[in-house]
């Protein structure tokens, strides 16, 4: 990703309107000591990394990527690209989340699970190790109202900074300034971890997470932009973008979505016509009156 866009410069000159919401970030950051970044290389928590360089500098930085079989293999390889352009690199924590039988059960509360022991990890081994005096996450303004995020509990419960909302910045303000910035994914579409393409209630595998994250490799090896393989046993329920719908119906393009997608372990291929739900299966339980 990074190599085929500008490297970014998280020093350069910006707008005043850019350094507002900028300098409305940094008034929550630590004044003293380094700072740990829960890095997922999504916008959010790239554009908290790129602002906590900018004010700390990159020896008072540190971006954590929490490593499991819910990271896509695609997603784990363009954070440490985008990262690397920023100026930093990227401490990976293993989380083993898998062995809590409540985040296997897979109920609405799964994200507070896996953020649970990926700040507990955090806590526990890193940031003794590298002299951290706080830790941050990339939630922004509009994720604090969403009722479909756990792990912001887990965030409370661990002390965990929030400097995005904190700060008040929506999402189309980090994209803002996330582009201002020269970041390579200012325009990125959200991509949630691979757990939640397994219907809630439905064991989460490693075996089913694998096949998930093997079938959208082949559907964007086929040149789609974004897409979502919901985990529906036998069946794979394919999410595209609505522009990108139409293309799925070419007699060879199918041909080589249903070859791909079967070759990750699924029987049946089926084409959402709605094409891609942020949220399908935990804002329908949790969805305030």
């Amino acid at each position: 990703m990074v190599g085929t866009q500008p490297v970014p410069d998280v020093g350069q000159e910006v707008s005043p309107e850019v350094e507002a919401l900028i300098g409305r970030v940094a008034a929550h950051l630590p004044t003293e000591g380094r700072l740990g970044v829960a890095y997922s290389g999504g916008v959010d928590s790239t554009t908290l990394l790129a602002v906590a360089v900018r004010h700390l500098g990159a020896d008072r930085t540190v971006a954590i990527l929490g490593i499991s079989p819910s990271l896509a293999t695609a997603e784990r390889a363009a954070a440490h690209d985008i990262a690397r352009g920023i100026g930093v690199g990227v401490v990976e924590v293993p989380t083993d989340e898998g062995s809590s039988a409540a985040y296997r059960a897979n109920g609405p509360d799964r994200c507070f699970h896996c953020k649970d022991e990926l700040f507990t990890r955090i806590g526990d081994d890193v940031a003794v190790a590298y002299g951290l005096s706080a830790i941050s996450y990339g939630e922004n303004a509009d994720d604090a109202i969403r009722p479909d995020r756990p792990g912001a509990r887990a965030a409370t419960e661990h002390r965990v900074l929030r400097p995005l909302a904190e700060a008040r910045l929506t999402k189309a303000d980090v994209r803002a300034v996330a582009g201002a910035l020269g970041l390579p994914n200012a325009d990125k579409p959200a991509a949630p971890c691979l757990a939640s393409r397994i219907p809630h209630f439905t064991e989460v595998t490693p075996e089913k997470l694998s096949q998930v994250d093997r079938a959208e490799a082949a559907v964007r090896a086929l040149g789609f932009s974004d897409c979502r393989v919901r985990h529906h046993g036998d069946v794979a329920r394919l999410e595209l973008t609505d522009h990108e719908l139409a293309r799925a119906a070419d007699p060879e393009v199918r041909s080589a979505l249903v070859d791909g997608v079967r070759a990750a372990g699924f029987r049946f291929v089926a084409l959402d016509l709605v094409g891609i739900q942020s949220g399908a299966f935990t804002l329908p339980l949790v969805a305030r009156d």
